[in-house]
């Protein structure tokens, strides 16, 4: 298994304007190709853009969603990947041929479509199904998965991933500076955002503070650490409808040390050479080894009725 040179980006997405988004992502790809990268990640639905599907209606969402493979912006993206050469992640909303409506994630290579993911726990939009099982697919010899956002706060979803043979996780994100019962959590102002050229410092210091990084690492490194996997943290930056986004894409190594991270307010990527050998010198690859799943086994697997995760609005109440 070689060395894979990984890119993972944070872009300013339009809503609904795919056509807009497929090119920032053919631009941030072919640069990334340039530069001799294997892979390039987008953040979740960046195809599509995100929060402003909490408002549309089911209909709307039909229009916006498309059925994969099929769809334009899959080909656009299956294009993009063969003619730069390069391994492209990015996500959209899906519908079948039943009108059933998904948050997908889809990995595709200069030869089509590598694997497509589902997200297991859907919230921005009532009219979307949950996923119903988990992803494992190869780029390169390394085995890999995919969970969308609040799928990665479910430590259950992280480990099972590791277990079925993921050596990478991507998870790409929509998330931080919006409400939480947590301690400092927020929405950002958007007027920073239209002050960052002349006032950076203060827009720094909110997305650096607990509204947004800082409570990332509270949890994030601990997913790459306990599983020995790669994680490759993907976000936006700028505006995702009205709510200010701060992305920070980073790839954080099986030791739970940032590689590399997007550092600035620009339409962007970070990039890192990944190697196997840390997967198995990791403490996490001696802890999945002394599990005891006979002490833990009927305790995991108890019925239970999952939660829905609330709905954040641009007021800061939830529905």
């Amino acid at each position: 298994m070689k060395n894979l040179k990984i890119a993972t980006a944070q872009f300013e997405n339009r809503s609904g304007d795919k056509n807009y988004n497929l090119s920032v992502i053919e631009k941030l790809s072919q640069k990334a190709s340039s530069e001799g990268c294997d892979v390039i990640a987008f953040h979740e639905c960046s195809v599509t853009g995100y929060t402003f599907a909490r408002h549309l209606s089911k209909e709307q969402l039909l229009d916006v969603a498309e059925i994969i493979p099929e769809g334009n912006s899959i080909l656009k993206l299956i294009e993009i990947a063969k003619n730069n050469n390069i391994v492209v992640l990015a996500g959209l909303f899906e519908k079948d041929k039943n009108d059933t409506l998904f948050k997908a994630y889809v990995c595709v290579d200069k030869n089509g479509l590598v694997a497509k993911y589902r997200k297991l726990h859907p919230f921005i939009n009532p009219h979307l199904t949950p996923g119903d099982r988990y992803c494992i697919f190869e780029i390169g010899g390394w085995k890999c998965g995919i969970l969308i956002c609040y799928d990665n706060n479910i430590i259950e979803n992280v480990r099972a991933t590791a277990l079925l043979g993921a050596q990478i996780i991507f998870m790409p994100h929509v998330t931080m500076c919006t409400p939480s019962t947590r301690p400092g959590a927020g929405f950002v102002a958007p007027e920073l955002w239209k002050n960052r050229e002349t006032d950076p410092t203060s827009l720094r210091m909110e997305f650096d503070g607990m509204k947004g990084r800082d409570w990332l690492m509270k949890w994030l490194p601990a997913r790459a650490y306990d599983n020995a996997i790669y994680a490759v943290f993907s976000n936006p930056i700028g505006m995702d409808d009205d709510q200010l986004k701060n992305g920070c894409a980073m790839i954080i190594d099986p030791f739970g040390d940032i590689l590399t991270e997007c550092r600035s307010f620009d339409d962007s990527f970070a990039t890192a050479t990944i190697t196997p050998e840390k997967c198995i010198l990791a403490g996490g690859n001696r802890y999945i080894k002394a599990r005891r799943p006979d002490l833990y086994k009927a305790i995991i697997g108890m019925d239970h009725q999952p939660e829905q995760k609330v709905v954040w609005l641009a007021d800061g109440k939830k529905s």
